[in-house]
């Protein structure tokens, strides 16, 4: 098993604040897990009496909607913590976590977090701020939703996957969503978002390989976007 004051990966999460003592400690009680590309981490209801932090890999979190389509509310990278408000508030998750490629997760027991609770106030204050940037994600996505046309919020999307996530060698994006995922994340049907990544395909916006997408024109991009 390895140990949690040798990984780099907590420097990116509330983990970070955390002593030496407390993260032997933390190592002691953890479990490690291997999750398969489209496997479910937790779903929607699901109590998980503890938190997952992501050693690698990304996953989608998403929402069920009243018409039974799933709607990605948010995708989490390597370093992040999984289900630190259903720990607070000690209620079920009101999200599903699935696997966007092959990942590897550390699993935390509620019990050894709630201590760290009690006698860290810096972790504390961590995960604070960490549920309070989440919820301002959360109003800002909203507006965006409200205000923004589909058009701009695809452009929108797109600069965020490339910022977030990088690109590959071939300077495709790293993150490889499908159609559907695509347009679950601006919130239009499957069909909108494959019609307009065609028209950003004849503008020369984009470049599209399949399921691969290349952003040819940040700066136009950008100008869609706002």
């Amino acid at each position: 098993m390895s140990k949690c004051e040798q990984c780099i990966v907590r420097e990116f999460s509330s983990l970070k604040a955390l002593n030496k003592d407390e993260l032997v400690k933390l190592a002691e009680c953890k479990s490690s897990h291997t999750v398969k590309k489209g496997d479910v981490i937790f779903e929607e209801g699901e109590t998980i009496n503890g938190i997952y932090c992501v050693k690698d890999g990304i996953c989608k979190l998403t929402k069920l909607s009243p018409n039974g389509k799933d709607h990605i509310v948010k995708l989490i990278k390597k370093g992040e913590l999984l289900g630190q408000r259903s720990l607070i508030s000690d209620e079920p998750v009101n999200l599903s976590a699935i696997a966007l490629e092959d990942m590897e997760v550390c699993f935390i027991p509620k019990n050894e977090v709630m201590g760290f609770f009690d006698k860290n106030n810096q972790f504390s204050m961590n995960v604070m701020k960490t549920i309070c940037g989440d919820l301002k994600e959360a109003d800002d996505h909203m507006v965006n939703m409200a205000q923004k046309t589909v058009k701009e919020r695809l452009a929108e999307t797109l600069l965020y996957l490339l910022d977030t996530f990088g690109k590959n060698e071939d300077n495709t994006l790293k993150v490889q969503l499908s159609r559907d995922e695509l347009a679950s994340m601006i919130g239009t049907a499957t069909e909108s978002c494959i019609r307009l990544l065609s028209d950003f395909n004849k503008l020369g916006l984009i470049e599209l390989s399949g399921k691969k997408i290349i952003l040819k024109d940040i700066n136009k991009l950008k100008k869609i976007a706002d």
